[in-house]
């Protein structure tokens, strides 16, 4: 069962208008909701708990199904900052290029997004 969303989806695609606008402008408020707004999003398109995904400081989500992490350090972690996820959220960016451009630290055997990336609620709708 996917964690319960706590931002209203209504709100998150204002958010990420708001980033989309102006990226390195937009207010910490906007961007921290779009954020979780799409860390929520992978989270139900991507249910489990194999992967954290971490985005400093503004939220993190366990996601993909596979072995559940109890204690510690989980063995599967992506981790990176919010113009990346946000870019890598709405197709903005590649996997391949952030990876290449060494934006996103991905450690284990499943810490590989790029199935579920660029999310569908994330596409901008003209």
């Amino acid at each position: 069962m996917p964690p319960r969303r706590r931002t209203d989806p209504a709100d998150g695609r204002a958010a990420l208008a708001v980033w989309r606008a102006d990226p390195s402008g937009a207010p910490t408020s906007a961007r921290r909701t779009a954020v979780r707004f799409t860390l929520e999003e992978l989270a139900e398109v991507a249910p489990g708990n194999a992967v954290e995904v971490r985005v400093p400081p503004d939220g993190a989500v366990q996601a993909v199904e596979g072995p559940r992490h109890t204690r510690g350090t989980p063995p599967n972690v992506v981790e990176t900052d919010a113009q990346t996820w946000l870019g890598l959220a709405t197709g903005a960016l590649t996997w391949d290029s952030a990876v290449a451009d060494g934006r996103i630290r991905a450690s284990g055997e499943r810490a590989d997004l790029r199935e579920w990336l660029p999310l569908q609620a994330a596409r901008h709708r003209g």
